[in-house]
């Protein structure tokens, strides 16, 4: 791996300012991002890499390479979480086991939105098209978990959880939600109006996204403790499982796909793990699930991992 391009990833203002929020955690700081300022940021990068991809995407021509490619990310949707459920059955219960691979077979915008950051940084530019990939591998992974505990489970699913709500809470989460809106509306504005909030869309982008990750920190500096108490079995997964999905994805994707961005963006789909729908959805139809671990493995674990040293490595194979 390129040394260079690791001290660059690493010396990166956003993810310094995520360590900081760490910093702060563990030095007992009362640096503290108000809580509506949070969500606000959250909508903020959301809605500005929607209507970005959206842009992209009309500038594209809807082809059948384009449509493979999203079968692709659907596929990896599915793979994952069936996988890592046979292997997480064999050391914890078959809800947690349901829960993590579902966590692990979706996706987070919020590493998605880092990796635009990295891809800019190295100059390197991928297709609109990506978004609405993200976009659609949030629902088939939730579905795929809690049809794997339904099966393996016994009295594991809340009966009133009807399959038909699961996959419209999927689509209708907020952060799915706003991403698939923004594409939709950056694919119908034609490029002048674009200019019109470019300075919103664009221009202030990197600084939010400072600010986020340094919440981020804070929020990883509280949970990451309580986590490390639940064993190492957890922790080796939350780390060898996404570097194993993204190293594998970057190495298929040579054979469909010539853009190294958009293969670069399949890995972090693939190796990235969702700490915001996938609780919700499991909240709601598998109560037995504990939050306590697989939120914290996503986000104090495998978050920091893929924004640091993750996307260096797969990047590498990809140039490689």
């Amino acid at each position: 791996m390129n040394l260079e391009l690791l001290q660059d990833n690493l010396t990166n203002p956003a993810l310094l300012f995520f360590i900081l929020g760490i910093l702060a955690v563990r030095l007992k700081s009362d640096l503290e991002i108000p809580s509506n300022s949070s969500k606000f940021i959250s909508l903020y990068l959301l809605f500005a890499i929607g209507f970005k991809g959206g842009q992209e995407l009309a500038h594209s021509h809807l082809d059948a390479s384009i449509l493979w490619t999203m079968l692709f990310g659907i596929l990896i949707a599915v793979v994952i979480p069936v996988y890592t459920f046979f292997l997480l059955k064999t050391k914890l219960s078959v809800e947690n086991a349901g829960a993590i691979a579902a966590a692990y077979g979706s996706v987070s915008a919020v590493t998605f939105v880092t990796a635009v950051t990295f891809l800019e940084i190295q100059q390197v530019e991928f297709s609109g098209h990506m978004v609405a990939i993200m976009a659609l591998m949030e629902a088939p992974a939730i579905i795929v978990g809690v049809i794997l505990i339904k099966i393996f489970g016994n009295g594991a699913i809340n009966d009133q959880a009807k399959m038909g709500k699961i996959i419209k809470h999927s689509f209708t989460n907020g952060s799915v939600f706003l991403i698939i809106g923004s594409l939709i509306i950056g694919y119908l504005a034609s490029d002048q109006q674009a200019m019109g909030i470019k300075p919103f869309t664009t221009d202030i982008f990197k600084g939010f996204l400072a600010i986020f990750l340094l919440d981020m920190g804070i929020v990883c500096g509280k949970k990451i403790e309580d986590f490390l108490k639940s064993g190492w079995f957890t922790t080796a997964f939350a780390i060898l499982i996404p570097l194993i999905n993204g190293v594998l994805v970057a190495w298929i994707t040579q054979f469909f796909c010539s853009n190294p961005g958009d293969r670069f963006m399949f890995a972090i789909l693939a190796a990235s793990a969702s700490y915001i729908a996938v609780p919700a959805a499991m909240k709601i139809t598998v109560p037995k699930a504990n939050p306590g671990i697989y939120i914290p493995m996503a986000l104090a674990v495998t978050f920091p991992f893929n924004i640091t040293i993750g996307m260096p490595i797969y990047y590498a194979i990809i140039q490689g």
